[in-house]
């Protein structure tokens, strides 16, 4: 089947966020991301948030500009930039100073450009970037408006009107379907969690109706903010995915992410997924591009993390370093070491410190090889 080339001139063959391309071009894993935390502001508090914690009403002052751009200027690898909060929107003078001025680098520096949001306020400020954005990403779990107050509202310390989120939940629904319309790369992820792992088949629908381009499927790990929610196990994860793809609309570009699941596993019902996924029409599996190809920057204190959610320590500040040593100095990291495998014949990069932890706290990934391999 032939595969399509996106509007956003993302090549299913090449996913510019997956590390394993930069890997098989440069021999070891190389800085060719850069995800920026322009905010800690958001209108919602959801339960799974990676940076809950880190959510505030007020904020103080972010860095000059000027020094986040001289930063990305130094890396001669990069290839991706990515926009992340909070909801990047939340305050539009944000989108002023800083959010376009990063786009519109990307766009002349040729780099393609994703930003992270709730798509939940009015459409005036979504339209303003969307020229300049490759990738809209939105976080998509619910069914109904009753899902989306559950979910989205659980951590918020206050009882939310349901008319109030039955109008934020409109909003995104009709600003995705007008983004999509007018042509913007829309990348809808669904989490799979213990709320949506039987939901996921309409989920799906809703999304395909929405008109997106992209379904990202990744499932939930326990981190920072969201440590203590339930956690699935293998099988239900796997279930969850066959579900899906028995009845996922093959016209849309399916993505799973993060998977607990592996090449070198000795179990068959891991092949036998994996097998399946290798086969399904414009369906990719993604390698976690955090800690392998990529670093996050928080634009206001200039730290430097592996992650958007810092369950690890800074490993460095942009004040007084560049990028490119930085992550010099996480691949020589005893974390980094436990999950640094890597398996060209599975195109695998083995797992991130959360799959890791979740499922695999006794398994040497370097150990082991991928079964038939």
């Amino acid at each position: 089947m032939k595969l399509r080339m996106n509007p956003a001139g993302i090549d299913l063959q090449k996913d510019p966020w997956d590390p394993i391309h930069s890997l098989r071009k440069y021999g070891q894993h190389v800085l060719t991301s850069i995800e920026m935390t322009v905010t800690n502001l958001c209108n919602m508090r959801c339960e799974h948030c990676a940076v809950g914690d880190a959510l505030v009403w007020k904020e103080g002052p972010k860095l000059p500009l000027k020094l986040m751009l001289e930063r990305l200027e130094e890396i001669d690898t990069l290839e991706t930039i990515s926009i992340t909060g909070g909801e990047p929107t939340f305050d539009k003078r944000n989108i002023e100073a800083y959010i376009l001025p990063l786009l519109q680098y990307a766009r002349d520096r040729g780099l393609k450009s994703q930003i992270n949001s709730n798509l939940t306020l009015d459409y005036e400020r979504y339209e303003q970037i969307a020229p300049f954005l490759d990738v809209m990403h939105i976080s998509y779990n619910y069914t109904n408006v009753e899902d989306f107050l559950a979910v989205g509202f659980e951590r918020s310390g206050r009882e939310v009107p349901h008319r109030q989120a039955a109008q934020l939940y409109e909003n995104m629904v009709e600003n995705t379907k007008r983004l999509t319309k007018a042509g913007l790369f829309v990348s809808a992820e669904s989490m799979i969690n213990y709320r949506t792992h039987h939901k996921l088949p309409e989920i799906h629908q809703q999304i395909v109706e929405m008109g997106c381009q992209r379904h990202e499927v990744h499932p939930m790990y326990p981190s920072s903010f969201a440590s203590n929610l339930p956690v699935l196990t293998l099988e239900q994860t796997r279930e969850a995915i066959h579900s899906l793809l028995d009845v996922r609309d093959e016209q849309i570009w399916m993505l799973f992410g993060t998977l607990p699941i592996f090449h070198c596993s000795s179990d068959s019902a891991d092949h036998k997924l994996l097998n399946r996924l290798r086969t399904a029409p414009h369906t990719t599996v993604r390698n976690d591009p955090d800690g392998r190809n990529r670093l996050n920057v928080n634009l206001f204190t200039g730290d430097v993390y592996v992650t958007d959610f810092a369950d690890l320590a800074s490993i460095g500040n942009i004040h007084k370093t560049s990028l490119q040593p930085l992550f010099a100095k996480w691949m020589t990291h005893p974390y980094q070491q436990l999950v640094n495998c890597h398996c060209d014949a599975a195109s695998c990069c083995g797992p991130n410190l959360l799959v890791k932890d979740t499922y695999y706290r006794n398994t040497d990934f370097h150990a082991r090889q991928a079964i038939g391999s």
